[in-house]
């Protein structure tokens, strides 16, 4: 089978969970035996030229990409919501460039699949019906309109909540609009499938969770050398449900916790960090590593994991890599949310101050039940997220839907 894939960000490198989906699915498509080119929006943000890419990830994968620019500016933002009924994240991905490019790949090779990465994606559709026959397959990796509405719950600023309202409003209708315009969708997590059934979804389905490749180095760190009870944060800094949930965790549970406990160390490592944030985190007692070069690294050097997400959507990969790699994982309720977790047995869930406070006690006051939890945590992820396995079924889908 031959499929493209098609992306709003080059995967490479996987800092990010949406770039670790779509690399490490492409890479495990390839080992089920398909061939795969991925053809993705070359962005300032997620800027990667093609040459740095290691030989062992592009000698599986075609890649192609198109620089174009998706920076955020006011002025833009502005006449967008003044004279446009799309949401402006929608609108920065609309380019001719890119349009061009990917008719130019559909024309030059017979594709079995395009399979777009995500919403802003599908105003593509109409340009690959016209340039190929090939089947179009959604990969959803969240509701997108979901983590507006949840960041207009947690917005104090009334002018910044009455624009994200607008921004959610319309992408719900903008989300709505391309609904059965694909040939197959591919949902993320079970919760996001249900959404997509209630708004009228009348195409095949199949839900492809986001998974890890049984050779990850996060598989074969060894916890036995990790300094036990530090506290840990992994995740991108430029994305707001990250920063809120971490600002949220330092005024109300850091600091409380840290005061109790004066040798306590709590790091936070992400790319992307404003100055004013990373000044934030600095001033309330926080190690704050900015990008780190080694995920695997950073996940080996660490102990408890937390995770204070309260909008967002979709799955949140980061906390599958951190189950992974052996590691106690705290989050909430909604960031576990489309994984099968099992609170007090693989992971900790808490949604309020206390509960998180309660739980960071429970686990750095019991080695046992820490090492308990981590052994769970890896073997939940063995099971249930191989990404060949989840690969290779998703493949049979499209075998048995495009007979």
């Amino acid at each position: 089978m031959k499929i493209l894939i098609v992306a709003n960000k080059m995967p490479y490198p996987p800092k990010d969970g949406g770039a670790i989906a779509t690399l490490t699915l492409a890479r495990s498509l390839r080992k089920n035996g398909c061939s795969v080119d991925l053809l993705a929006m070359n962005t300032s943000k997620h800027f990667c030229n093609i040459d740095d890419i290691p030989a062992e990830i592009s000698s599986e994968i075609n890649f192609h990409a198109v620089s174009i620019d998706t920076t955020i500016r006011a002025t833009a933002a502005l006449k967008n919501l003044l004279f446009s009924s799309l949401p402006y994240n929608a609108e920065r991905f609309i380019n001719k460039e890119f349009e061009k490019k990917l008719c130019e790949l559909l024309t030059a090779n017979s594709y079995d699949i395009v399979q777009l990465e995500g919403l802003y994606l599908c105003p593509y559709i109409p340009a690959i019906r016209k340039c190929s026959q090939a089947k179009v397959a959604l990969r959803a990796h969240n509701v997108e309109h979901e983590i507006w509405l949840r960041m207009v719950e947690n917005e104090k600023s009334l002018p910044k909540r009455l624009y994200k309202r607008i921004i959610a409003r319309r992408m719900r209708k903008f989300e709505l609009s391309h609904i059965n315009s694909y040939d197959y969708l591919v949902p993320i997590t079970g919760r996001d499938a249900e959404f997509f059934s209630q708004n009228g979804n009348e195409k095949p389905m199949y839900v492809a969770q986001s998974g890890i490749e049984p050779e990850s180095p996060l598989m074969k760190i060894d916890n036995s050398k990790t300094d036990f009870t530090s506290f840990s944060f992994l995740g991108a800094l430029d994305w707001q449900p990250n920063c809120e949930g971490l600002t949220w965790f330092v005024e109300n549970v850091w600091n409380e916790y840290r005061h109790k406990h004066a040798d306590a160390k709590f790091r936070v490592a992400g790319r992307n960090a404003d100055a004013a944030f990373a000044n934030f985190l600095k001033t309330n007692g926080v190690y704050y590593l900015g990008e780190v070069e080694s995920a695997a690294d950073f996940y080996a050097s660490g102990t408890i994991f937390v995770v204070p997400l309260f909008s967002g959507s979709g799955m949140r990969i980061k906390i599958v890599e951190a189950m992974a790699a052996g590691k106690a994982v705290i989050t909430t309720t909604l960031g576990t949310e489309g994984i099968a977790t099992e609170s007090g047995k693989n992971i900790f869930v808490a949604d309020d101050a206390s509960d998180f406070l309660a739980c960071m006690e429970k686990i750095a006051g019991d080695k046992a039940l820490y090492d308990e939890i981590s052994a769970n945590a890896r073997k939940f992820v063995v099971e249930n997220y191989d990404n060949n396995i989840i690969a290779s079924r998703l493949l049979d889908f499209y075998k048995a839907v495009g007979r």
